[in-house]
């Protein structure tokens, strides 16, 4: 059901490596997105597959996260994504994307997590190395990266106490995120 699925879509920050993401698995996932609204019908956006572990580790290099985790640089060795799909608006089709980059986006993690894997939707990079690791065109404006893999942590939603919406991670290594409460979100 999609209640299930939205509940186990969580973002990830931390996978098996050695499970690595098939191109084809990856060409499914984007598939998915033909389904998608677009404004203006445009479809202006493209994904770059990236899947083999060399190439993985380059992009692995230009991304920053987790931010409220401030002594957290990441996942280590081992625990890194197994593939991005660097998602990339194509200016020579449509200036502005609106807000196809954020559907597409859920709609590729929702279908990662039906079929037993996860990600997480990633924002900050260095623009310029990853635009150079993946050989993009000037045409290509890079929107998301998002980060794929098996999970490897544990995600626990919690009910936000106050007004801090900040996550935070326990000893244990499980990742918790306050969410606010269906009448907190009607205005």
């Amino acid at each position: 059901m999609l209640r299930d699925l939205l509940r186990e879509n969580r973002s990830y920050r931390r996978f098996h490596q050695k499970d690595r993401v098939g191109v084809e698995r990856l060409r499914d996932w984007v598939s998915l997105t033909r389904f998608c609204a677009s404004g203006r019908n445009a479809q202006a956006l493209k994904y770059r597959l990236v899947h083999d572990e060399e190439r993985c580790a380059r992009v692995f290099e230009t991304l920053a996260w987790a931010g409220y985790l401030k002594d957290w640089r990441g996942p280590e060795e081992g625990e890194r994504p197994a593939a991005y799909l660097v998602q990339l608006l194509d200016t020579a089709i449509a200036g502005d994307c609106f807000c196809d980059d954020g559907i597409q986006a859920q709609t590729i993690l929702l279908g990662a997590v039906e079929d037993g894997f996860g990600g997480c939707i990633v924002k900050a990079f260095r623009e310029a190395a990853l635009r150079a690791v993946l050989s993009l065109p000037a045409s290509l404006v890079i929107r998301h990266v998002i980060a794929l893999g098996r999970p490897a942590e544990r995600v626990v939603l919690e009910d936000m106490r106050g007004d801090d919406f900040r996550y935070w991670r326990e000893a244990d290594g499980s990742h918790h995120v306050p969410k606010r409460g269906t009448d907190d979100l009607i205005a």
